[in-house]
């Protein structure tokens, strides 16, 4: 019998193991794809796809770069994720602290109102903010755009906020209490240090989405001059459709900022996951 399940779990993880393999190359084969023929001529990409180039032409990635304006889309969609980011992690982090120990009344009912929040769609408010962004001359404004972003992102926020901040122990903003520390103080000096793997992930999470983040952006930021990355990538469409080789090579460009910051963030953002994940 032991033998018998000895070769049981061998099985097992072997099976394990070949799906994981097989998710990760269908994962992994479209940007392999994507990062082969964006060192191809548009001719060579028609002709096979699949192949690998026999001269990488990085003359392809000068184009889009000039084409795409990424210099300054870059830098657009810094300030917007930076903005978004900022708003996020201050409300948040208050609201998480309010209501994770029930110190206000009502906090049952605003924890319902941000869980409907977050099944609501955005189609459904952005007439009525364009006019009112209009209205109030806003059209173009990366700061303002950001509480747009902020609004959409802020429920999920708060409540993995509220998440680390149950984790804490209450021994530890008692004790601090007791030293005569206030509000602000417990805030800043005890909980943010001890909930700092939530506010990576959040920061983390939320960076993405709005680097990503493309409805509001190309509603609200309008004009080449306030395009982000990813609304100048697909300005580029239009002109270069049909040039597959300059537009791989923009997709290359704008996915790589993305990939790299993950990879040195990851380590960080699965620590703060499973960190939250104890009770909440």
């Amino acid at each position: 019998m032991g033998v018998s399940s000895k070769k049981k779990r061998i099985w097992i993880n072997v099976l394990i193991h070949f799906v994981l393999i097989l998710l990760l190359l269908i994962c992994l084969l479209p940007i392999a794809l994507v990062v082969i023929n964006a060192f191809k001529t548009n001719a060579e990409i028609v002709r096979n796809p699949l192949s690998i180039p026999k001269v990488l032409h990085l003359e392809n990635f000068i184009q889009a770069w000039t084409t795409g304006k990424f210099a300054h889309g870059f830098i657009n969609s810094i300030k917007l994720s930076g903005c978004t980011i900022l708003i996020i992690l201050v409300c948040s982090t208050l609201a998480g602290y309010v209501l994770s120990g029930y110190r206000i009344k009502g906090s049952g009912i605003i924890l319902t109102y941000f869980m409907m929040a977050m099944t609501v769609p955005i189609q459904l408010f952005l007439f009525p903010l364009y006019y009112a962004f209009a209205k109030l001359n806003l059209i173009g404004n990366i700061p303002a755009t950001s509480l747009i972003l902020s609004a959409m992102f802020m429920p999920l926020s708060v409540f993995l906020m509220r998440t680390f901040f149950l984790n804490v122990p209450k021994e530890l903003e008692d004790a601090a209490r007791i030293d005569g520390a206030n509000t602000g103080q417990v805030i800043w000096h005890v909980m943010r240090p001890v909930v700092s793997p939530g506010l990576i992930t959040v920061g983390i999470l939320i960076g993405l989405q709005s680097w990503n983040e493309y409805l509001v952006s190309s509603t609200f930021l309008q004009g080449e001059k306030n395009f982000t990355a990813t609304l100048g990538f697909l300005s580029m469409n239009g002109s270069y459709g049909s040039n597959m080789s300059i537009l791989m090579a923009s997709s290359v460009i704008l996915i790589a900022p993305i990939i790299v910051f993950f990879l040195c963030a990851q380590r960080y953002f699965v620590d703060g996951m499973v960190s939250g994940a104890v009770k909440g």
